[in-house]
């Protein structure tokens, strides 16, 4: 399940809004080709012919660009790649293990579509009828990914989600997506797109259709991708379609026996570049996008999400899995209630002495055992710093521990408000001891006392005696009223005795 982490603001910042971004500006391999062809024809000198296409010149490009993260000292030095865009991130704590340009935006293409998968597995049953309209099959174009649906045709959403995520269907994310907006104008639906991508924590992202279909305003970044992979790889139905290798459609008019359709990631188990470690995956191509590739892996009770964009094929599949193997070989978790000792003491409740009065003192605050940090395994957990920020934003936990190393964020521990037996109290740091006088030093009776009873207590006997106040007031109302009526009574009589004197001596 997918842990919430209190949203702070990336190690690698994003460029300032007046940087020109990657899709605006003149890529920089061009300037690499006019230079080498001007310096062949200066020379009379034939090109080289690793620089034969476009494709070998962009890869030299992206290749030499700066590697954000090589750049913090004692950091794990990560990989050259050919992507232009790289990260490779802790699923859970969020971690960026590898930067190169994360926040660089570019054109995600059918990457676009785990967002769209996502959005429809929180809102719809996948027993639900998603139904074709003219709209949805006419708006996608004929040479883009589809699996030639016709109007009226229906399917059912898990189908629908197979269909988008295996096949990359472009129709069937505008079917999707009406299905949900119960519109075609599909600027509705890429309003929830990006509203559920703010929530997730993406910075330079804005999709303004389902399936990733080229558009000037539809980007997003490698940072941003990573954010939503989070929750999309949390998902295990989702993860499950994404490695299947095909699947099977009910018949329709046009393919009266039904459609099967193959999954032609070369990353999924069978596939060219199978990593065996792969929990998921989903790609993306168009002529400016490049290739693109968002996937997860999971090793030793780690899991890590990697984005590559901008790259090409097949290169997308060869870096991805370099990063896997730098990441899993250069860090590890570590558990942070088991290391943890500047804001620890034992279980010594919150008073001791020698004898326990109430019972077993018990911790008010104790940290996670769950929550853990990611560290590379040549740091010690004494090299991190740590900061503590009260407002949670949850009535069960005190405090969030955050954690720095070489001022990168790498992960948190919640402090929770109740605690077992034997989890670890949190305190301020233990004060040094005082040098004690020489000499044997006289035994003192220790009382431990349970603050938890003792204000159980008070509150018993306040209560006590609350009630006993209200009962001697109202009995003493109750006596009042008697004493009276009583003496209105006694009045009476002794004026009928007057009168009746009266009439005997008349």
């Amino acid at each position: 399940m997918l842990k919430h982490i209190p949203h702070r603001y990336p190690y690698f910042p994003p460029a300032s809004a007046d940087t020109p971004t990657a899709r605006k500006k003149l890529p920089g391999f061009y300037f690499l080709a006019a230079a080498i062809l001007a310096g062949s024809l200066a020379f009379g000198a034939p090109l080289p012919a690793r620089a034969s296409s476009d494709a070998e010149l962009r890869l030299d490009s992206h290749r030499a660009m700066d590697i954000q993260s090589n750049d913090i000292p004692g950091w794990p030095e990560g990989p050259v790649v050919g992507a232009e865009s790289a990260i490779l991130i802790e699923a859970e704590t969020g971690t960026v293990l590898y930067a190169k340009n994360i926040h660089q935006q570019q054109y995600p293409a059918s990457t676009t579509k785990i967002l769209t998968a996502l959005i429809a597995s929180e809102r719809c049953g996948m027993e639900e009828t998603v139904t074709f309209s003219y709209d949805a099959v006419f708006d996608t174009p004929r040479d883009s990914s589809h699996i030639a649906m016709n109007p009226g045709e229906e399917l059912t959403m898990e189908q629908s989600l197979n269909a988008i995520l295996i096949r990359s269907a472009n129709e069937v994310c505008y079917a999707v997506a009406e299905h949900i907006t119960e519109t075609t104008d599909w600027s509705v639906f890429s309003g929830i797109m990006n509203e559920r991508a703010a929530e997730l924590g993406c910075l330079n992202s804005h999709f303004v259709n389902p399936n990733g279909l080229p558009d000037e305003n539809h980007y997003t970044t490698a940072y941003d991708l990573a954010m939503i992979g989070r929750a999309f790889f949390a998902n295990e139905m989702l993860c499950k379609i994404t490695l299947s290798r095909r699947i099977d459609f009910p018949a329709t008019e046009k393919l009266p026996l039904g459609k099967l359709e193959n999954n032609n990631m070369k990353i999924i188990p069978g596939g060219e570049y199978a990593y065996e470690y792969l929990i998921g995956c989903k790609t993306g191509y168009t002529d400016i996008a490049r290739s693109c590739l968002v996937s997860s892996a999971e090793k030793d009770g780690m899991k890590l999400i990697c984005v590559v964009m901008h790259d090409e094929s097949p290169y997308q599949y060869q870096d991805t899995i370099a990063l896997y193997e730098y990441g899993f070989s250069n860090f590890e978790k570590i558990n942070v209630a088991e290391t943890e000792e500047k804001y620890n003491i034992d279980n010594t409740g919150l008073f001791y002495s020698g004898n326990d009065i109430f019972g077993n003192s018990q911790p008010f605050l104790a940290l996670n055992r769950d929550d853990f940090i990611l560290l590379p395994r040549t740091a010690s957990f004494d090299d991190t710093e740590s900061d503590i920020s009260y407002d949670t934003g949850d009535e069960n936990q005190a405090a969030v521990i955050s954690y720095t190393y070489r001022d990168v964020p790498v992960g948190s521990v919640r402090v929770s408000f109740s605690a077992s037996q034997d989890e670890k109290s949190l305190f301020d740091a233990e004060p040094e001891e005082a040098p004690q006088p020489a000499g044997p030093e006289p035994e003192k009776p220790v009382v431990f006392v349970n603050v938890v009873y003792i204000f159980i207590g008070v509150g018993c006997l306040g209560g006590a005696a609350l009630v006993i106040l209200l009962a001697r007031m109202i009995l003493r109302n109750y006596a009042f009223a008697g004493r009276k009526r009583r003496g209105r009574k006694e009045r009476n009589g002794r004026k009928e005795w007057r009168r009746r004197n009266r009439r005997m001596y008349k």
